[in-house]
């Protein structure tokens, strides 16, 4: 089996980036999941929570930023696929919507039970992180 050569390993990593900067500058909703993503991390950081709190709370970032990925890869093919309103278009669609909706609340529930005992320890304390 012949190797790979690195150009082809490079060339991978370049359309993958491009991929991203494509779904970033053309996808409202991954750059809102990238604003949520952001705010976790400065909450997580000003509330000091355990390693594992940051392996969880990151998990659940990429978990959300890849199925807003997969969701968008999904809409553009069903759209090249089918340019007219069909149903199964629509419902292929939705399911993939549905899964970024699935991950977001779950991810969110995470969030919540990562960040509240630590904001109501804030608050009994009066203030001080």
């Amino acid at each position: 089996m012949p190797r790979p050569s690195r150009f082809t390993l490079l060339s991978s990593f370049a359309v993958a980036l491009r991929g991203l900067r494509e779904a970033v500058f053309e996808q409202r909703n991954v750059r809102i999941q990238i604003a949520a993503a952001a705010v976790v991390n400065l909450l997580a950081a000003w509330l000091k929570v355990s390693a594992t709190e940051w392996l969880v709370l990151w998990l659940c970032i990429a978990l959300v930023l890849t199925a807003e990925l997969l969701n968008t890869a999904i809409e553009t093919v069903v759209d090249l696929a089918s340019p007219e309103q069909h149903e199964l278009a629509r419902k292929s669609k939705d399911i993939a919507a549905g899964a970024v909706l699935l991950v977001s609340m779950i991810s969110a529930g995470i969030g919540l039970t990562v960040f509240i005992p630590p904001l109501l320890k804030l608050l009994r304390s009066g203030g001080a992180v």
